[in-house]
């Protein structure tokens, strides 16, 4: 039976007002992400869910939990299944640039690391068919995706794995998500970075997808030198800053022992008043937290769904892993 990660997504419902009240909205779910990715045992000998103490979290927590490590990889995943027309629109017409035309543009989100485990999020089986294709964009005979997707996570761990791979795809263990069209059953290696300049090109992947930065162009253009179609997407800034605010005030609180930060960890007064909201009810439950923060908070900033995504393993070994992931949903316009 494949193993399960817990997947809590928070999507902006109206825009950011205030700093403060929108980075107390966010710090909410936050808490809450962490204090449901602790581990059952651990919390039962601290009192159940909603008996957790806020001071105790941040001796409970150990690093990954609740991590929102891939936010914009599941974020973009997310988007392009649910048919969200700010992405979906451009990332078709990035496919159409690799020459891969097709009707139902679909995504598989390929892998999530923590401490040495490889995992398969929404897995492969349920997209994949024998027949399924992967397009590597240089010329050579397509191979078949599904006959190599376990070389492939082996790859991603495993440097001398790396000598399996058909020389054509030997690069493709980088890849974040395979996009393409259901409809035709062909898949493209695309990988994703926050910082555009950290985007970098291999053997099989064709798509490089990034946030627009400020001052550079949206335009999807294809980058000769690294073999790529570069696909820029927008998104609401305002949020996600509010967002990592948030994840800041709340990882920089714990790593003080639940108290105020230091100045130089913490150094802007929006967050450092919400820290203080926090620092405040340390001695209360987590839950308790929660609930006492919502009237400082911006009223129908988020809206919370937790979702379950399979995981497969790749390899037989017990590993600690995280069984949580937080990502932000920008705002979608007309809503």
């Amino acid at each position: 039976m494949d193993e399960v990660v817990q997947l809590r997504l928070e999507f902006q419902e109206t825009a950011v007002a205030d700093e403060v009240s929108a980075v107390t909205a966010i710090v909410r779910p936050v808490l809450a992400g962490i204090l449901s990715a602790l581990k059952g045992e651990v919390v039962t000998e601290a009192g159940g869910y909603d008996g957790v103490k806020l001071f105790m979290l941040s001796r409970l927590r150990r690093p990954g939990d609740g991590d929102i490590g891939v936010c914009f990889e599941y974020a973009v995943h997310d988007a392009l299944n649910k048919q969200n027309p700010m992405i979906l629109e451009r990332v078709n017409d990035a496919l159409l640039l690799c020459k891969e035309p097709g009707g139902t543009v679909s995504s598989i989100l390929f892998g999530a690391e923590k401490a040495g485990a490889l995992n398969l999020i929404d897995t492969a089986k349920n997209l994949l068919t024998a027949e399924s294709i992967l397009m590597y964009g240089t010329k050579g005979r397509p191979v078949k995706l599904r006959k190599h997707i376990e070389s492939v996570a082996a790859a991603f761990r495993k440097p001398a794995a790396r000598d399996i791979l058909p020389h054509s795809i030997s690069g493709l263990w980088k890849a974040d998500l395979f996009t393409g069209h259901s409809d035709t059953d062909r898949w493209i290696g695309t990988t994703l970075k926050i910082n555009r300049t950290h985007l970098e090109g291999a053997r099989g992947l064709r798509l490089g997808i990034v946030p627009v930065q400020e001052g550079e162009t949206d335009a999807i253009v294809r980058d000769d030198f690294k073999n790529l179609v570069v696909c820029p997407l927008p998104y609401d800034r305002s949020f996600m800053q509010v967002f990592y605010q948030a994840w800041e005030v709340v990882v920089q609180f714990l790593a003080a022992d639940a108290k105020v930060p230091k100045e130089a960890s913490l150094p802007r007064p929006p967050a450092r008043q919400v820290a203080r909201y926090l620092e405040d009810r340390r001695n209360f439950p987590v839950a308790d937290v929660i609930a006492a923060l919502e009237p400082l908070a911006q009223p129908e900033l988020l809206k919370t769904q937790e979702v379950r995504a399979s995981l497969l393993e790749t390899r037989k070994q017990h590993t600690e892993t995280t069984s949580a992931l937080l990502a932000p949903m920008p705002r979608q316009i007309g809503r």
